[in-house]
């Protein structure tokens, strides 16, 4: 199972108070008994109130699955870039066959970068909030790669959550910018390719503009790439740029040179900054993230994980050992034997005799009486449970997950499914019930009291 960090605990807690919000209360009353035995603040009982939820339906699952679909989707986005990086460099260039006009290559290789480049900085200062259309491909690829349809709740909750604190900027600027940053890579690359292993000639051409012009928009652009060390064609190789005058050996090494520098400095160097800077502000924020408890889902909660008389009162000073327990297989620190019994009638006597050191837990016939044997055994797990049943009754869902509750908070279980009293017989389909349910829950089971076991632990 995937391991969680604080995002994925804010994220599932987000995800089931949508999900409450839209369908209406989930059955809680195990998850907020583990939640106020976990202790904490409200935030953090919520967390984990929330954490047992979505193992329990299943939308922890879904999130490794989503995660996994996003991973997939930013590589295959990664790969997207890095084949379009390397479109622009072979159009800028061609084939080597025909003489390349300098502007047209470098407008080939930068203009389309710049121009979303700028639309997302316009769109970052002034419209606030601002979702790249490679963002939206991305959340709509992780999706469909998840494959598990309850990994759709999900992305409604992340944009949610970062959304309060203004984070999803951040985090779609990161990733297009990286992506964009790839492309640009991709495309300095196969240009220094290109440009070792064919023969290329640079010209200038301009009907509207004369060579004073063109001189100074080459200086200028020039200007950056020059002052950390990059060389740049001198005015009269410039002004001999054009189709009539031969280009030598020397002018077409500088024309390269200068593409290549303005490539890095313009193209790769503002997409490596940027990513850089929105990846500080994604993990300042991200650091900030926090749970925003006078919203009416989790307003609505307080009562219930945080009693009164628990915040208000005072309590007895906790025992030595306190144990959050999800599973029997993660007890810690058990003790003890406890036998129980589920809704026996008169017929069968109660309790049996009990080994020394086993103690009786009574017949759980009503939900007080359940609730305080769950709160106590939250609190103290037991090593071994035995729990009895009368499989004249029938195995409907509220005892098994009674029986499963109950499991979950000891080391080790077992059910005694009860003989029937003298003169009856039990019904072979109905244990045959009792005995494929039990087999689901992958808990043991016998026809006779495992006394032995309950107090030694071996049969």
């Amino acid at each position: 199972m995937t391991e969680l960090t604080p995002l994925h605990h804010l994220w599932l807690t987000e995800t089931v108070r949508l999900r409450e919000e839209h369908a209406g209360a989930l059955d809680d009353q195990e998850a907020n008994r583990l939640a106020r035995a976990a202790g904490g603040d409200l935030a953090s009982r919520i967390q984990h109130r929330a954490l047992t939820l979505a193992t329990r339906d299943g939308l922890r699952e879904a999130l490794g699955h989503w995660l996994q679909g996003a991973r997939l989707a930013v590589w295959l986005l990664a790969v997207l870039a890095i084949i379009s990086g390397a479109g622009l460099a072979f159009a800028a260039l061609g084939d080597g066959q025909r003489p390349v006009n300098v502007f047209w290559a470098l407008g080939s290789l930068l203009g389309l970068n710049l121009i979303l480049l700028l639309g997302w900085a316009l769109g970052l200062a002034f419209a606030g909030e601002h979702s790249a259309s490679l963002g939206r491909l991305w959340l709509w690829l992780s999706e469909k790669l998840a494959r598990d349809a309850k990994a759709a709740q999900l992305a409604p909750a992340l944009l949610l959550m970062l959304q309060r604190r203004k984070l999803n900027r951040w985090a779609v600027g990161t990733l297009v910018n990286g992506l964009w940053l790839l492309a640009m890579l991709s495309a300095v690359a196969i240009l220094l390719v290109l440009l070792t292993t064919h023969r290329y000639s640079f010209f200038w051409e301009s009907t509207l503009l004369g060579a004073d012009a063109f001189v100074a928009m080459t200086n200028a652009l020039a200007a950056a790439p020059r002052a950390i060390g990059f060389g740049v064609p001198t005015v009269a190789m410039i002004e001999a740029s054009t189709r009539d005058v031969y280009n030598t050996e020397l002018v077409r090494q500088m024309w390269a040179t200068w593409l290549v520098g303005a490539m890095l400095i313009y193209g790769v160097l503002p997409r490596l900054l940027l990513m850089l800077f929105c990846r500080w502000r994604w993990r300042r924020g991200q650091a900030a993230l926090g749970l925003d408890l006078n919203l009416p889902g989790y307003a609505q909660l307080r009562e219930r994980l945080m009693p009164s008389s628990e915040r208000l009162g005072v309590n007895d000073a906790a025992p030595a050992q306190l144990h959050r327990v999800e599973s029997g297989a993660g007890v810690q620190h058990s003790d003890g034997a406890l036998l129980v019994a589920i809704e026996l009638d008169d017929q069968h006597p109660w309790p049996p005799a009990l080994p020394k050191g086993v103690k009786d837990a009574g017949i759980l016939d009503s939900r007080e009486s359940r609730n305080k044997l769950l709160e106590q055994l939250s609190r103290f797990p037991a090593a071994r449970l035995l729990i009895t049943c009368d499989p004249r009754r029938s195995p409907d869902r509220g005892s098994l997950a009674l029986i499963a509750e109950l499991a979950r908070s000891a080391t080790a279980t077992r059910v005694w499914l009860l003989q029937a009293p003298p003169g009856q017989a039990l019904d072979a389909e109905r244990l045959g019930d009792w005995h494929s349910a039990l087999r689901q829950l992958e808990l043991p089971f016998a026809d006779c009291a495992p006394m032995n076991w309950l107090e030694t632990g071996h049969d």
